[in-house]
């Protein structure tokens, strides 16, 4: 069913609200859709390291302490293996970019 005139007037409307708010444009650029992915791949392998370092230092004290960092460390490294199959090959060549690029501010009206 086509849209009526003022249905089509009030959608170019919304269009071009929606291309001037830069937060909007931002949040769904290509950057944006994989932020949330790449920031809990950073938390994860920040965890993973962490993990690690409990793992080398609590054989010292008990192997199930040990074994408990251990299981940390792997459940660790499925989320970072998760998060980047969610990302995808595309979504991590354009984090790449994004990351080699300088980001440029845009002054506020």
């Amino acid at each position: 069913m086509p849209l009526s005139d003022n249905e089509q007037r009030i959608l170019r409307e919304i269009e071009a609200q929606l291309k001037t708010d830069e937060k909007f444009a931002h949040a769904v650029s290509s950057s944006g859709l994989y932020r949330h992915s790449a920031r809990r791949v950073w938390w994860a392998l920040l965890g993973m390291v962490v993990s690690l370092i409990g793992v080398v230092a609590s054989l010292q004290i008990h192997f199930l302490v040990a074994f408990v960092a251990f299981i940390a460390m792997l459940g660790c490294a499925l989320v970072i293996e998760r998060q980047l199959r969610l990302i995808g090959r595309a979504g991590v060549q354009d984090l790449a970019q994004t990351m080699r690029k300088p980001r440029v501010k845009f002054p506020r009206d």
